[in-house]
């Protein structure tokens, strides 16, 4: 089912057609509060109230004109000074792609300083988004540059490549703020754990990694995106031991999943926060949400047939 829906996300006459069917965009609404920031930013406003932080991201990647690049900047431009109109707990997240970086990486690295500085006058974070397995380095390494410009830089990482466990001991003297996710690309065996259990292992590997830099005194802002509560709670009861409260880390989950578990989570105590997508360029994203866990499959059959 996995390969199936990756195979999907990458197939081009799909992305044309299926976000024309009325059940597919109805089966999108799981995921999605709306195609526009103003229905993102009205869900957020729901979630502040209960004491949940938000990130948005607008949906769209691989430009092939520098024009939209510069309008892509403009609108998130924009989305900053709504979050800060609102006085929402809210950060934006960011694909290279969506800014040039294909096209000009100079450009890029100015819209993405641009950004950067508009966040870090509200105290926020600017968070690069990875994407897959051709970008990591090139992405690694414009964040170390961002970093080194604007200190409040996030970067996303992901489990299931065998290089994370070297790029997070690459990042940590940076002192960095890292989203750790499974991974939701088609990649190799010889560069991607395939399986699961090796992933899952991987992954709180990389969270016990970060946890101990935690404790000896690093600087490390970890953010945990994933709906796996059995991982979550394993990397919290790795947390207590070590002697760390429940802020040592964050979790971050994707707006309309496993809402319940977000909830339980903050009245337990844990720092959470949901990422709220939206835009019209939301076919490969959705697909490759599916494939994170197919089980959301029934999920969004349920939404379309109501």
């Amino acid at each position: 089912m996995r390969r199936l829906l990756l195979w999907m996300a990458g197939n081009s006459w799909l992305r044309v057609r299926i976000p024309r069917l009325w059940f597919a965009r109805r089966a999108v609404r799981r995921f999605m509060p709306g195609d526009d920031a103003e229905s993102a930013l009205r869900a957020g406003s729901q979630f502040q109230i209960e004491g949940i932080g938000t990130l948005y991201t607008r949906l769209g990647e691989n430009l092939t004109r520098i024009e939209d690049a510069d309008a892509v900047a403009a609108h998130y431009r924009t989305v900053l000074d709504r979050i800060r109109d609102r006085r929402l707990d809210g950060e934006i997240s960011v694909k290279l792609s969506q800014l040039g970086f294909d096209l000009d990486v100079e450009r890029t690295f100015e819209h993405a300083s641009a950004l950067a500085a508009q966040a870090a006058e509200h105290g926020k974070s600017f968070w690069i988004d990875m994407e897959g397995s051709a970008y990591a380095e090139a992405t690694i390494s414009f964040y170390e540059r961002m970093k080194a410009a604007h200190p409040n830089t996030a970067i996303c990482l992901q489990a299931y490549l065998m290089r994370t466990a070297s790029d997070i001991q690459r990042l940590l003297p940076l002192k960095p703020e890292i989203r750790l996710v499974k991974g939701a690309y088609a990649e190799p065996a010889s560069i991607a754990y395939q399986t699961r259990h090796d992933i899952d292992a991987n992954y709180l590997a990389l969270c016990v990694a970060m946890l101990e830099a935690v404790r000896a005194g690093g600087r490390v802002r970890i953010a945990l995106g994933t709906h796996d509560v059995r991982l979550i709670a394993q990397v919290a009861q790795h947390a207590a031991a070590l002697g760390l409260p429940k802020m040592a880390f964050e979790i971050q989950m994707l707006y309309g999943i496993r809402s319940d578990q977000q909830r339980r989570l903050n009245r337990e105590g844990f720092r959470v926060g949901v990422l709220i997508a939206y835009g019209e360029a939301w076919y490969p994203w959705y697909m490759r949400r599916l494939a994170e866990r197919p089980a959301n499959v029934l999920f969004a059959l349920r939404q379309v047939f109501g």
